[in-house]
């Protein structure tokens, strides 16, 4: 096998040689069939006449691959001449044979077909004639056969070849697809997971560097009160590594050894949100109107991520003295509010517009829609509309599991 693949490289790269190929074997046939004593008693010198006639014919095969019809004609005029010169001669015109194989290859199937049949009549006519006999005769047949077979293994090669190109293509397309798909996907996550990790290392390192200045402002004149902020900085700190360890475990591989992580938060959990918020010094009420109802998980989260995200943005950039957050439970749709009193000219600090940019982006991942600008009485308005149920579209692929993995 090693051989036959090394053979065929070297030709691949030599088309010359590959072509002329053929020709040499036909030439090596035709002087020892030549040389073959009538009636088997023996062997003689090759007739050099048919030897030469045959090297004649091969000659054209040379460059049969860059000009396919033309050494057909010039195949099949040699071989007729002969036939015609020497009635005697009844070797099969091997080159004519050659030629129309390769025509066959590298031609339509139409115009093989009309080049294997015209062909194939000449050579039985004209070999009928130069030996007397009926066209139908079975040495006429014969040559007759031989060329439409010629054309047929032709028209099968080729089309074997157009199979398996479309068959590559094909397997081309398909790998490109699956890469591109593969890349949009990690993308989707990469996203998802930096909006995570964005949200929770945002809202908990705001609130922690707000109590650590309460804690040093009151540490030589309330330290009661100092000691009550460090605390808050202990228990945001520690909440704040376990949803990182959660968030991150969404990582881990099916294989990887478990590990304990929190389950990821949901309207459950505000109060305790807020509590960390006003912990911080910005008082924070939650109003809930509406019938509450279960609400799919994605959503839960999606809401979690977007009040906490808001309340968030509030505390670090809007000088706000206190925020709201409302519930409003409808039909289908989750309507969640945050707006605060915050002042212009108190405003702590510009902010990236990566927060709002995670917001949008968890209400469409779901189906759902997020406004936010300044209200004309003063403040900052986040309002999000989401599903309470998610279609199947949107449910097949969450953001994140709400229980442990």
């Amino acid at each position: 096998m090693q051989v036959q693949d090394v053979c065929r490289q070297w030709f691949a790269g030599h088309e010359r040689a590959r072509d002329a190929l053929p020709a040499v074997l036909v030439v090596l046939v035709a002087a020892a069939a030549s040389a073959a004593a009538d009636g088997g008693s023996g062997w003689h010198t090759p007739r050099a006449g048919l030897v030469a006639w045959t090297a004649l014919a091969c000659l054209p095969l040379v460059v049969r691959s860059r000009w396919p019809l033309p050494v057909v004609l010039v195949t099949l005029a040699v071989d007729l001449t002969h036939l015609v010169l020497a009635p005697g001669f009844s070797l099969a015109p091997a080159a004519s044979l050659v030629a129309l194989y390769t025509f066959a290859t590298r031609t339509g199937r139409r115009a093989a077909w009309t080049a294997g049949l015209a062909a194939s009549l000449a050579i039985t006519v004209v070999y009928a004639l130069g030996r007397s006999v009926s066209p139908l005769a079975g040495d006429s047949l014969l040559r007759f056969d031989l060329a439409i077979a010629a054309t047929a293994l032709g028209d099968a090669v080729r089309s074997r070849r157009l199979r398996l190109a479309e068959a590559e293509a094909r397997a081309e397309r398909a790998e490109r697809t699956r890469e591109a798909e593969a890349r949009r996907r990690v993308t989707d996550e990469r996203i998802r997971i930096a909006r995570e990790l964005h949200d929770v290392v945002a809202h908990h390192i705001t609130l922690v560097n707000a109590q650590a200045g309460v804690a040093h402002h009151l540490m030589r004149t309330d330290p009661d009160r100092a000691y009550q902020a460090l605390a808050h900085i202990k228990d945001n700190s520690r909440s704040a590594l376990d949803e990182l360890r959660a968030t991150v475990g969404l990582l881990r591989q099916p294989d990887d050894a478990p590990d304990s992580r929190l389950p990821l938060p949901g309207l459950a959990d505000l109060d305790t949100l807020v509590g960390s918020v006003q912990a911080g010094g910005m008082p924070v009420r939650i109003e809930r109107t509406g019938l509450p109802r279960p609400v799919a998980a994605t959503t839960e989260l999606t809401a979690y991520r977007i009040i906490q995200e808001a309340l968030t943005n509030t505390h670090k950039h809007a000088g706000a003295a206190q925020a709201l957050v409302a519930l409003d439970y409808g039909a289908d749709t989750l309507r969640v509010t945050v707006t605060d009193d915050g002042r212009p000219g108190r405003a702590k600090g510009p902010g990236t517009g990566h927060g709002l940019m995670g917001m949008h982006e968890r209400a469409a991942a779901i189906g759902g829609s997020v406004t936010a600008g300044p209200r004309p009485e003063g403040g900052f308005r986040v309002h999000a509309e989401l599903p309470l149920t998610l279609a199947p579209d949107h449910g097949s692929k969450p953001l994140a599991p709400k229980g442990p993995q």
